[in-house]
């Protein structure tokens, strides 16, 4: 053998040579008598495909409701929420630019809450009413650029009230309908306590897209809002001493002030993850005795059980990979059997032990990238059109998937995250790689003696 014959030879079998690919090509290419091993190949490559694109569509649908509800969670409830102690909230306003002039906070806004009954003359319902002021709406652009019908015109100076789309729809209420507030803590007579009644017009209708808001809030404005649940004093001017008894009702009217409280104000930040770091500055600047509390805090619970389903839902989903895998080993395991022939012909021929292993790993390998090819493509068009594929569904079969009772949202949301794709795609390739290397092995310990006497 020459010099120029051997520099051949040995460039020819070095790993991953061109001999091995194309012998790797024709063992996936499918033949007559070799149909029964293709197929079982088509099927795995198959179950690699639908384990990937479940993987991802899943895992996107629950980022998407995940992110829908930190954004529409924190887009009405701020990131902090201050609550007055030890004295009445009558000074927010001064405690609401206090705030705001702490580096890293956005916009604060100050609130009257309650709860109550509402009704009209066909439903009724409870509802959570809370009055704001539309400079505090204003910052809030979930809620003001989500009205429907009517608006915020004059919302100060109407004392008129703005509702949730389901909440309409529930009580059979249109624009300029009134609506009637009821609560127990009216006025106090000598019989004790009689109802607050109240009945305002419905001057704005909003769809936020969360049930929870478009069928359980009620805004009113901040100044309606304290009168009706009677949080204020009235306070002697100063320069006023103690009247006269016999003072005329425009004297006692001069002398007075009326002082509105607020049930408590919530902080907007610049980065909703710096809530640790947040706190202190917060409660520094208030100036006056107030407990804060952030989001993270609030929805622990949720956002945790979010978490822990996130994970479980990756693990169990992986398991369609894994038996994907597992016929990756038994199809190569038959194919090691049906080639044993061609195997031995191969070491005669002077194919080392390491050629033949990177043969059968090419061939399965293959296989499990295909299949994550093809479950990547697909998982990311049902993803990126999941809303769109939800509504054909529910329309062909006439019932509705994922209804909004239920799930607390109006469409169904979904968020592809480049970073969990990537994971997804990393793990089905790792199982496939690592379900070729038993066959492989197998295949590569073949004695050619032995294979050609029993063949």
């Amino acid at each position: 053998m020459t010099s120029t014959d051997a520099a051949r030879r040995q460039k020819g079998t070095r790993p991953f040579s061109r001999f091995e690919w194309i012998l790797a090509g024709r063992y996936l290419r499918a033949r007559r008598r070799d149909a029964f091993v293709s197929v079982i190949a088509i099927l795995t490559m198959v179950g690699i495909m639908i384990g990937v694109a479940a993987l991802i569509v899943v895992m996107s649908v629950m980022n998407g409701f995940r992110g829908e509800l930190i954004t529409r969670t924190l887009g009405l409830n701020g990131h902090f929420t201050g609550f007055p102690i030890e004295q009445q909230f009558t000074d927010y306003e001064q405690v609401r630019a206090n705030l705001e002039g702490v580096e890293g906070v956005v916009s604060a806004v100050a609130f009257v809450e309650g709860q109550a009954l509402v009704s009209s003359p066909y439903n009724s319902s409870g509802a959570n009413i809370r009055g704001m002021s539309l400079e505090d709406i204003e910052k809030l652009p979930l809620l003001y650029q989500s009205v429907e019908y009517g608006g915020w015109e004059d919302w100060d100076e109407l004392e008129g009230v703005a509702i949730g789309s389901r909440m309409a729809a529930n009580l059979g209420l249109a624009i300029g309908d009134p609506l009637t507030i009821v609560t127990p803590n009216g006025p106090r007579t000598p019989l004790g306590s009689t109802p607050q009644i109240r009945t305002y017009p419905v001057n704005a209708i909003f769809d936020v897209g969360m049930v929870e808001f478009d069928s359980l809030f009620v805004y009113m404005p901040i100044d309606a809002a304290q009168t009706y649940f009677r949080l204020y004093e009235d306070r002697l001017r100063e320069g006023f001493e103690e009247l006269d008894p016999l003072a005329t009702d425009e004297e006692i009217d001069a002398a007075y002030e009326r002082v509105g409280m607020a049930t408590a104000v919530e902080v907007f930040l610049a980065d909703p993850d710096a809530t640790a770091t947040m706190q202190r500055p917060l409660e520094d600047a208030a100036g006056r005795p107030m407990v804060f509390t952030d989001w993270q805090t609030r929805n622990q619970t949720l956002f945790s059980a979010l978490q822990v389903e996130r994970v479980v839902m990756f693990t169990i989903l992986s398991m369609i990979i894994l038996v994907a895998a597992f016929n990756i080993i038994s199809s190569l395991i038959m194919l090691v059997k049906d080639k044993a022939a061609d195997i031995a012909v191969l070491r005669t021929m002077g194919a080392t032990r390491a050629s033949i292993m990177r043969v059968f790993c090419i061939t399965g390998t293959a296989i499990g990238f295909i299949g994550t090819i093809l479950g990547f493509i697909l998982g990311v068009v049902i993803a990126l059109n999941a809303e769109a594929i939800r509504a054909w569904i529910s329309n062909l079969l006439g019932i509705t998937l994922f209804p909004p009772e239920i799930f607390a949202f109006s469409e169904l949301p979904s968020r592809v995250d480049p970073l969990e794709v990537t994971v997804v795609l990393a793990v089905a390739l790792g199982l496939s790689f690592l379900a070729t290397l038993y066959p492989a092995w197998r295949a590569a310990q073949y004695d050619p003696v032995e294979a050609l006497r029993y063949e």
